[in-house]
């Protein structure tokens, strides 16, 4: 995979390049896949799962979601002429080969008409299961946006106004998808009463915690939040009066019990589903960690469950990375730390950017002028909100670049166009589509 980190210090270079590279490699949805399912003569084991094959009249693989394209052959590679077709929504661009499982694309991170289209003719394949039948379920992050079906009231229109609001507010991922589920047909549970064939979900987790509810909105998985809950929410981030009014009368609806809550935890329904999460953010961090101490370098994992404001956390990581160079403390050079998890940006500017790369440029006024530290975020799927850039770097001379350029970080932080300062004076991360969806990884080097 080409990577194009554009930081002046090629020692800097050549260590995360070799870092990335590795993560990366422990989340390739293909080798989670091959570690996580057995097929011998009529056995199939997942996980510490066994099922037998003869049992079944038909398989078939669904799945959404940026990984599940290459999930999906993956699978076709293992079962052959066991599987009997499938529909699998991946993100335009990510669409791979495969010979039995059709493909189809859709829009990321808002839906759009394909992601409705996808999503209608998935439950119309589940409906013509029976309980004689198998599902293998592919699901990984992006799967909220790329299967689409607005709960019965609402249309597609108000579903895009009210994502981009979500996106743009600073709710979590947990909140979001909390929204997301009252707001649709099949999420939150609800696509599993679609089918009576029973259901194995492989999932490539890209959120903190690895909860099966939130990875895709639970599409599969039993629902514990409510629409008081997503309520609640529209009313922490300002946002009751600013979605749509079908979407505010629809959860009012549901707090008032006139609309049927999402599957909730212990309901009959999911005895026939099981889902195994085969990779994640931890997978990416212990790999990164093992290439780092064969670097030389002393790595220290802080956390995979990294949340909070970008700009915030940014500047706690800039903070940290000086502390190392000055103190040796938490970890003395030469040293990586490590995090893991998904940042939010609340977007009051005009500019463009992402989570990943306004972290590090908060992260840049602690470090100016501090020798050998570096700050990085990066998003393990290659994009950074609606930007080509994975990601960014900065070192303790960027913002001296910068105002050479007439760059006024301040203000380009205020405006949330983080992608443009990095475009300006150096410092982007770009991989393009890495076939994973595992979260973010954020980063301190010091040399």
């Amino acid at each position: 995979m080409p990577v194009r980190i554009y930081c002046p210090d090629k020692s800097a270079r050549r260590i995360f390049r070799h870092l990335l590279l590795a993560g990366l490699g422990a989340a390739d949805p293909e080798s989670a896949i091959q570690r996580a399912v057995r097929i011998r003569n009529n056995s199939l084991r997942v996980g510490t799962r066994e099922y037998d094959l003869a049992g079944f009249s038909r398989i078939v693989c669904i799945g959404a979601g940026k990984a599940s394209g290459a999930m999906a052959a993956a699978l076709e590679r293992q079962f052959g002429s066991r599987l009997d077709g499938g529909l699998v929504v991946v993100n335009e661009g990510h669409a791979g080969k495969t010979k039995r499982i059709p493909l189809l694309e859709a829009r990321h991170p808002v839906p759009d008409h394909r992601s409705e289209r996808a999503a209608r003719r998935m439950v119309r394949l589940l409906g013509s299961l029976t309980n004689r039948d198998l599902v293998l379920m592919v699901l990984s992050g992006g799967a909220s946006s790329l299967l689409a079906a607005p709960a019965a009231g609402l249309t597609l229109k108000e579903k895009q106004l009210t994502t981009r609001l979500l996106l743009r507010s600073g709710a979590t991922i947990q909140e979001i998808n909390t929204v997301r589920k009252h707001l649709s047909g099949i999420k939150g549970g609800r696509l599993a009463g679609a089918t009576t064939a029973t259901v194995i979900t492989l999932v490539l987790s890209d959120v903190p915690g690895d909860d099966p509810g939130t990875i895709g909105s639970g599409p599969m998985a039993a629902d514990p939040s409510t629409f008081a809950d997503a309520k609640r929410v529209l009313d922490t981030y300002g946002l009751r009066n600013r979605v749509p009014p079908a979407v505010r009368r629809h959860v009012d609806r549901g707090v008032q019990g006139r609309i049927p809550e999402t599957p909730k935890p212990g309901e009959a329904l999911f005895s026939r589903v099981r889902h195994h999460v085969i990779g994640n953010n931890h997978a990416v961090l212990e790999r990164m960690a093992k290439r780092a101490k064969a670097l030389g370098l002393r790595p220290l994992i802080l956390t995979t469950t990294l949340s909070g404001e970008a700009r915030d956390i940014g500047k706690l990581f800039g903070d940290l990375a000086k502390e190392m160079h000055v103190s040796g403390n938490p970890v003395k050079p030469p040293a990586c730390l490590l995090a893991g998890g998904e940042l939010a940006v609340t977007v009051k500017g005009k500019g463009m950017g992402g989570r990943a790369q306004e972290f590090a440029l908060a992260a840049a006024p602690s470090i100016e002028g501090v020798p050998r530290v570096f700050v990085v975020g990066v998003g393990t799927d290659g994009t950074d909100g609606p930007t080509p850039a994975a990601g960014a770097i900065v070192d303790g001379k960027i913002i001296s670049r910068a105002k050479e350029k007439g760059v006024n970080h301040e203000a380009t932080l205020r405006e949330n166009d983080s992608y443009r300062f990095f475009r300006l004076t150096g410092g982007h991360i770009v991989t393009g589509p890495t076939g994973t969806n595992v979260n973010d990884v954020y980063m301190i080097l010091a040399l």
